[in-house]
């Protein structure tokens, strides 16, 4: 059964929490809006379901609520920036912003982060960039349960990629997608309603095709995108590994099977090679190529056109970034629903902070 609850009572709930864990009032308020974000696009894996997970990490002595976020390299162009172990719901943003500054003065920005936490839905900074006429980009690496093509032994995240292009009259152009067949958190949500995975999202410890989705506590490992090699996970994998490099190997932070794992109840791996998890961000002046302006009625042609492709029956053809936005506005107007587990989560937070939920 679900429960439903309004955006402002869960960000509202959620910030509290944050300044519980020691959070300054304007890193509470930005961790919660990015977290809260996802809920409202539909991203439930990645919304307040992940709430108690933060706040284990924290207890574990691996959240750093008051972190120095800052700059350790820089080019006109590019920088590095170190989390400090925060929250990466507050360092992203950080990073993302410097990439939008370095844009905005030199046509691109690119940052890479090390020294951070899992930061919520990768599209939400992607999109900090529509609000400048900038393209924005956004991608980071995660715990290692992922098998490689041909592998049994988990070495990659689900390590997601977001794009986002502004138009003028349409809608924008929003991808946000894991490098998997499917993300941890839909497993999860799986678990929770007690229902079979599909053929081609994971395998078993000894890398047959499996459907239980407590597989990954058995040894078990999640697929790349394409499932197997005939439909093509050899091209997840490819992706998954950009990612990790990008985001990690190039800022100095953990790689492949040496990211932090989200769950505070598995240990650290014991010879790391860099420091917490990674991200990448990008931004791009829409000017640093065409006038804006031009670019973005162009891009108004490219969505009509695309939306008016001649659809197979009985479905219709969409734009990167259609259902989320549909799923933002309806739950702004109706609430967002919460599964029964999640609010039972959601309680013992409560309890553990005296908070009223």
């Amino acid at each position: 059964m679900n429960h439903i609850y309004s955006y402002h009572h869960l960000r509202e709930f959620t910030r509290e929490v944050f300044i519980h864990m020691g959070c300054s009032l304007e890193h509470a308020a930005m961790a919660s809006e990015v977290l809260v974000s996802a809920d409202l696009r539909g991203i439930d894996s990645h919304g307040v379901a992940r709430l108690s997970g933060y706040v284990r990490l924290w207890e574990a002595g691996r959240i750093n609520p008051k972190p120095n976020i800052r700059i350790v390299h820089e080019t006109p162009s590019t920088a590095v920036v170190d989390g400090d172990s925060g929250l990466g719901l507050v360092v992203a943003p950080f990073a993302m912003e410097v990439a939008m500054q370095k844009a905005a003065a030199v046509g691109s920005g690119w940052v890479s982060v090390k020294h951070s936490n899992h930061f919520g839905i990768a599209g939400y900074h992607a999109m900090k960039a529509l609000e400048r006429d900038m393209i924005g980009m956004a991608m980071t690496n995660a715990s290692p349960l992922v098998a490689p093509t041909f592998a049994k032994e988990r070495m990659l995240g689900t390590n997601p990629i977001a794009v986002a292009i502004p138009a003028d009259q349409q809608p924008p152009f929003v991808a946000d997608f894991a490098t998997t067949t499917a993300a941890n958190g839909k497993l999860e949500i799986l678990q929770r309603k007690s229902e079979a995975a599909p053929v081609g999202w994971i395998q078993d410890k000894d890398g047959h095709s499996s459907t239980n989705p407590h597989e990954l506590k058995d040894g078990g490992a999640l697929l790349p995108l394409g499932g197997d090699r005939e439909h093509g996970s050899h091209k997840g994998y490819c992706l998954g590994a950009i990612v990790d490099i990008f985001s990690a190997v190039l800022s100095g932070a953990n790689y492949g099977p040496w990211a932090p794992p989200f769950v505070s109840f598995l240990p650290l791996p014991p010879d790391p090679v860099g420091e917490g998890l990674g991200h990448f961000f990008g931004a791009m002046r829409v000017d640093a190529f065409r006038p804006a302006d031009e670019f973005k009625q162009h891009m108004d042609k490219w969505i009509g056109r695309f939306r008016s492709a001649t659809p197979v029956e009985g479905q219709q053809v969409l734009i990167p970034g259609d259902p989320e936005r549909e799923m933002q506005k309806a739950r702004l107007e109706e609430g967002i629903p919460v599964l029964a587990p999640v609010v039972k989560d959601l309680r013992e937070v409560a309890d553990r902070f005296k908070l009223n939920f």
